[in-house]
């Protein structure tokens, strides 16, 4: 219970080190040691249907449900699949993470990858936080459909600053509910070091941001050595040509040279 106690702790410390206080970090442990680790802030867009004004016709609202700070984590490490599963408000709300870690056949030969191969969301409109006055409230389940995401090369982690949008279908009237993550780290598999992500490796979008922001500076960089190189070659001709004789163009002065 003890080091339970210390794990837990330890955990809500990492939390508290990011400004973002609608970012969490989630780890799951097994056998005293961390296997899982994921960091993200999310959001969920979920519509659903209430009466109109007329109590005839059907009008469609939309929650905007924050995956907040405090909430129960559990989850499951395996040698190529892995699972975190997220709850709140008294488990009205659960997010199950599905991740598997695959072999892929390049140009360099047999590579091993690891990807967020399906998300499921449950949530309850009958919970009145977040959903007001919905019919027929209940229990729905929003899935996602041949999900390849987040694909890392094995014992790296996962990092996107960039908010990501991804769709799930949900169980009530095949409504589409939107999932919100944004400044992801995660890492299900390979942990070499207690609560402690291994190498990053960046999304396609932060390498193009990254690459936006430095591409100026190495064009500035560019532009000042080729200006450099410019100055340098123009003082040496300068000063080869200077030390040169210098005929003379009236040819009435021939006659003095010699």
């Amino acid at each position: 219970a003890a080091a339970r106690l210390a794990a837990e702790q330890e955990v809500e410390n990492l939390s508290g080190l990011s400004p973002n206080p609608e970012k969490d970090i989630f780890v799951v442990r097994e056998n005293r040691t961390t296997c899982l680790m994921a960091e993200f802030a999310a959001k969920f867009i979920v519509p659903y249907d209430v009466w109109a004004s007329n109590y005839v016709d059907l009008i469609t609202e939309q929650a905007d449900i924050p995956l907040p700070r405090g909430a129960e984590v559990k989850g499951k490490c395996g040698t190529n699949e892995s699972e975190l599963e997220i709850s709140w408000l008294e488990q009205a709300y659960t997010l199950k993470l599905f991740f598997l870690k695959e072999g892929h056949n390049t140009s360099r030969g047999q590579e091993a990858f690891w990807r967020l191969s399906r998300i499921q969301f449950t949530y309850d409109t009958a919970e009145r936080t977040y959903f007001k006055d919905a019919i027929v409230p209940g229990k729905h389940t929003a899935s996602s459909h041949r999900l390849s995401a987040l694909v890392t090369p094995a014992g790296k982690s996962y990092e996107c600053q960039a908010q990501q949008t991804i769709s799930l279908v949900s169980s009530d009237h095949q409504k589409s509910v939107q999932l919100l993550l944004s400044e992801v780290r995660v890492q299900p598999f390979d942990i070499t070091a207690d609560f402690v992500f291994s190498e990053e490796h960046k999304c396609p979008v932060d390498q193009r941001e990254q690459l936006e922001e430095t591409l100026p500076l190495i064009l500035g960089l560019i532009l000042g050595l080729v200006i450099v190189i410019t100055l340098c070659v123009y003082h040496i001709h300068h000063k080869l040509t200077a030390n040169q004789v210098q005929i003379p163009r009236d040819r009435s002065q021939y006659k003095h040279m010699g």
